[in-house]
């Protein structure tokens, strides 16, 4: 019997918010699969500890330090990938924020609006504008974005639901005119995970409040606990791997079962 091969075994992915959260996860797992990752994100320290992570589990990552939705970073990062670790397989669109307390349907502030959309959308924008052309030249690819189940439902406020809608559409239509040209794009769309945002840590709640708001949001799904940060690393593993090469274009929903309560 031969060694195992990793499911990404020596593709190099960019993973744009990658010190955190989703990101760090999805590097982490990327990693495990046999992948080189370039971490991208405005966190340098986090960045670097990650770095660190992928390299103590045998594999390579190189740190980007930007605000992705500039499209000279996005440059940056994919100069990184193919210069320092020889391709460019993956990219993974996760960076993002969100509105915190400005959710006003109608009456987000200017600013709010702005940057929620420039972080969350128009990142998506350029860094698939500056890789696509280098999967292409390098004969496919595939590009996850990371959307939210509010392009569906009423949570996350305003803004953050209609850049996420637009993300969808966005994927949309670009995985129909990449089809033919071997780059994928696919969505990934999680619902409340368990995350230090939604457990309320990065507010500075203690242990039994975050408990408490956990299981408030528990209350309302079908499975009634919230998904981990791993079941969204899971889902951008597939949609990266070859095992989705028949996939494109696609949302996939990881809620357990929200949006079908």
């Amino acid at each position: 019997m031969g060694a195992d091969v990793g499911r990404l075994d020596g593709k190099v992915a960019i993973i744009t918010g990658g010190a955190s959260g989703f990101g760090r996860a999805t590097a982490l797992r990327f990693a495990h699969e046999g992948a080189r990752v370039v971490v991208v994100d405005l966190d340098q320290p986090r960045g670097t500890t990650v770095v660190e992570e992928l390299r103590a589990a045998g594999s390579d990552g190189r740190l980007v330090v930007g605000d992705v939705s500039q499209v000279e970073v996005a440059r940056v990062a994919v100069a990184t990938a193919t210069d320092d670790l020889g391709r460019l397989d993956v990219l993974v669109n996760n960076a993002g924020i969100v509105q915190g307390d400005d959710r006003d349907t109608w009456n987000t502030t200017d600013e709010t609006w702005d940057r929620v959309l420039q972080v969350n959308l128009r990142s998506v924008f350029v860094c698939s504008k500056v890789a696509i052309p280098v999967m292409l030249a390098g004969g496919g690819g595939s590009i996850v974005n990371v959307a939210s189940i509010a392009a569906s439902v009423c949570t996350g406020g305003a803004a953050y639901a209609a850049s996420k809608g637009a993300i969808l559409s966005y994927t949309r239509h670009v995985a129909r005119e990449l089809a033919r040209r071997g780059v994928r794009m696919n969505a990934v769309s999680p619902g409340f995970m368990r995350t230090p945002m939604t457990t309320g840590e990065r507010e500075g709640l203690d242990e039994d409040a975050q408990e408490e708001r956990i299981a408030g949001f528990a209350a309302h799904l079908p499975m009634k606990r919230l998904g981990a940060m791993d079941d969204i690393a899971d889902a951008i593993l597939f949609l990266a791997s070859d095992e989705a090469s028949y996939v494109t274009g696609q949302e996939l929903i990881v809620d357990g079962g929200y949006v079908v309560r």
